[in-house]
Formats: C-alpha cells, structure tokens, sequence
C-alpha cells in the first residue's frame, strides 16, 4: 500500500491511497460474501455462494464499489495512525481510480487537531478574589420571598406604589405602533422597576377604568437599538388595581418558607450561606475564564480548523436557544426582538467561538502535559449520582446510558481537574 500525506490550508491534510489489485483481493471477497448474504441462488445458502456467482448477479461495479468502501474503511484509520494524525471530523473521500484488475486509488481530506506551543502556566497574574455576602443582599432575597408570599386583593382606590395593576397599553412612535408593543391585562407592580424608567410612575393615582396617554423616552442603552435614547407615545387602560399585604418577617414567616426552619434567624442563616455559596461559583468561573485567557495570551496555535469553528458555534446557538426555552419563548421571536437572523448572531459569536476552542485546546494540552487523567469508574460514579435523581425516568436512563454522555461526563469532570490543578498555580507559593 502507498499512502501520500500533503499538508493543505486550514489545518487540514489530503491523504492519497494506493492499493494494488492483490491488497484489494481479499477486500473483494469479502464484499462478495456480504453481498451474498442477500441473494437468492439456486443451490447455495446465503453467504456461501461463489465469487463468480455473485459478481453475475449483483455486478461488477456494485461489487467494486462496496469492496472500495470496505478498503477504505479499514486502511484510511491505518494510514492516520501511522501518520500520528490526530483528526478532528470525518474525512471527505473521493475514490480518484476504480477498475477491474488496476489499483485502487482514493484521496481523502481531513481537518486535524491544531498543534499548540503553550505558554507557561505555572507562574498566573490571575488572583482570586476574597468573596463576601453583604446584609443588603440578604435583605433582597427575604424582601422578593415577601413578594411572593403577598396577600392579593381588589381595591377601589388609586393605585400607589406596591401595588399590583392590571392593564392594557400600547406604544407608538412617530405616531405608528411599535412591534411588540402592545399588551392586555398586563399584571405590574408599581415599584419593581420591570417597564423603562418613569413607566410605572405614571401609574401612580390611577384607579381602575382609567385611561391615560403620556410620552417617555427609552433609555440609551436599550435593547432594541432602533427605540434606545427615542421618545414614544403611551396609551395605558387601567383594569384592577390590587393591595398587596406583605407578610412580617418573623418566625411563623420562616416555617412557611420550609419546614427545617425552627425560627426566623435559622432561615437568614441559610440565605447567607446560599448566597455565599452562588458567589463562590461565580468568583470560580470568573477565575478560571481569566486564568485561561492569561494562558491563551501567552500561547501560539496552529490554524483552527472551521469544522471546530461551526461546531462550536452550533453549541452556542444551541445553549441560546435552551435559555430562551427556559424563559418560555420562542427562538423565533426572540430574533424578531433583536433583529437579527442566525446567521448574523453566528457571525457575533464567532470571536466567543475561538476563545472556547482554544480554551479547549489549552485544557486538553495541560491534562496531557501533567497527566491529569480521569478513570472510568469515576465517571461512572458521576453519572450514577445523576441516576439516582432520576429513578424511574427511562428516557433520562436511557440518554445517560449512551457512549457520547460517558465521554461527555469524562470531559467535564477533566477540565474540572485541570482547572483545580491551574488554580494551585495562583496561590502565592
């Protein structure tokens, strides 16, 4: 077999494949055999019949053809493993020569890993920061607890701040009606600041039945560029308005909450220790995403490949679309909302998109460089916590079952270590 490997753009490589009418032989029978498993010949089983039989009954050129792919099957992962190609997607492969007694010649074209020179790691300007829950911040998170255990109930007054409103409104500008911006029975509590600034102030000393048209102007840095820093025209209907009785803070309140909370003081103590601990999460990621950027900086890359470009970019549109879902949207509204078409987000992303390829590469390269390895039962651990959340769910059981989430799993719980490993290096030593 002569096997040419000839480095192209992008990182990618064309591998050219010869084989010799005698190393396709044994390939060619074997097509045959499989080919025969699925035809009926007078006098033989399936499978058995002749190489001469089933070359008259299927074809010369089918039994060609699946010989070739067979060939190509075996000798093209030969030839990558020979060559120390690490590749990254599937090769494009075209079959450049294929005839009865004349070698089989095929080429095929892949993206492969790109090769890294890594910058040091071990001396990191990134620091963490010390991380400190304010009383203020549980004093917000008890407050939006009161908010939702509030007591509702119509009055006939005028509306005041705290209270809930019901109602209808629409927006214009330059006297046309703004897509989106319409609403009926619309439910706002004034004080919350959810609307564009001065919009609930307006509702202030409505009572229900009332109607009111006035004109605001929408911040600058809004989110539908094409109204930021523009005045509109509001019309607003008031249907309902609603007193909204908080409950106290006290121990009855903490019960209410949970039922392992004995008394008040236990609930804030909980809340603290909650709240420390999302910080805690949030100071890691920061740190790590500056500890990898750091380490980017400093490091050289051979071209990216753009299959790993736009399968990273498919992640991230997908990850978008999973958190619009959540909010219980439409994807396709939401692109209304921000003019813009996938396409276009594609290409904002596409500069996010490297940074996570690379950050991939830098991780990868570390594990290997420090040993940093992951064994098959603490995967296998992982994934069974996971399980036992899930019992009696077969859909779940049967996703987590499969090679891609093991492998997944693995890769998580390997850049876990490795960033453990990295934020050793930030200690002062």
């Amino acid at each position: 077999m002569k096997q040419e490997v000839k480095k192209l753009p992008k990182n990618q490589v064309q591998i050219i494949v010869e084989l010799t009418p005698a190393e396709l032989k044994p390939f060619l029978e074997q097509a045959a055999k499989d080919l025969a498993k699925n035809l009926d010949i007078a006098g033989f089983r399936p499978g058995k019949a002749p190489f001469d039989l089933v070359k008259e009954k299927v074809g010369e050129n089918k039994l060609y053809q699946e010989a070739a792919q067979k060939a190509m099957e075996k000798t093209y992962p030969e030839v990558c493993q020979q060559e120390k190609l690490l590749t990254v997607a599937s090769p494009k492969v075209e079959i450049v020569k294929l005839a009865p007694n004349n070698p089989l010649i095929y080429k095929a074209i892949v993206p492969l890993l790109p090769k890294i020179k890594i910058g040091d790691y071990h001396q990191l300007k990134a620091k963490r920061k010390p991380v400190e829950v304010e009383e203020k911040q549980v004093d917000k998170v008890l407050q939006d607890l009161r908010q939702m255990r509030a007591q509702e109930k119509v009055v006939l007054r005028p509306a005041k701040s705290g209270d809930k409103v019901e109602v209808d409104f629409q927006i214009f500008m330059d006297k046309v009606p703004i897509e989106g911006g319409q609403g009926k029975k619309v439910s706002i509590i004034i004080g919350e600041g959810y609307f564009i600034p001065g919009f609930e102030d307006q509702l202030v000393s409505m009572s229900a039945g009332q109607e009111k048209k006035f004109q605001l102007t929408f911040p600058k840095n809004y989110h539908q560029k094409n109204l930021a820093n523009r005045p509109a025209d509001f019309q607003v209907k008031v249907h309902n308005v609603y007193q909204r009785d908080l409950p106290e803070l006290n121990d009855e309140f903490a019960k209410k909450v949970g039922n392992k909370f004995k008394n008040f003081p236990e609930l804030k103590d909980q809340l603290s220790k909650n709240l420390q601990q999302e910080e805690e999460t949030k100071e890691n990621q920061r740190l790590e995403l500056e500890i990898l950027r750091e380490i980017i900086g400093k490091s050289e890359f051979e071209e990216i490949p753009e299959v790993l470009l736009e399968s990273e970019l498919d992640k991230m549109i997908a990850e978008l679309q999973g958190e619009i879902q959540k909010r219980n949207l439409k994807f396709e509204d939401y692109l209304k909302s921000i003019k813009k078409t996938t396409e276009e987000l594609r290409e904002e992303f596409s500069g996010k998109a490297e940074e996570r390829v690379k950050t991939a590469l830098i991780t990868r390269e570390i594990a290997e460089k420090e040993n940093i390895e992951v064994k098959e039962e603490e995967v296998a651990q992982e994934i069974q916590k996971t399980l036992d959340l899930y019992q009696g769910n077969d859909e779940v059981k049967k996703k987590l079952a499969t090679p891609q989430y093991f492998s997944y799993v693995k890769n998580v719980m390997t850049n876990r270590k490795v960033f453990e490993f990295l934020n050793k290096q930030t200690q002062d030593k």
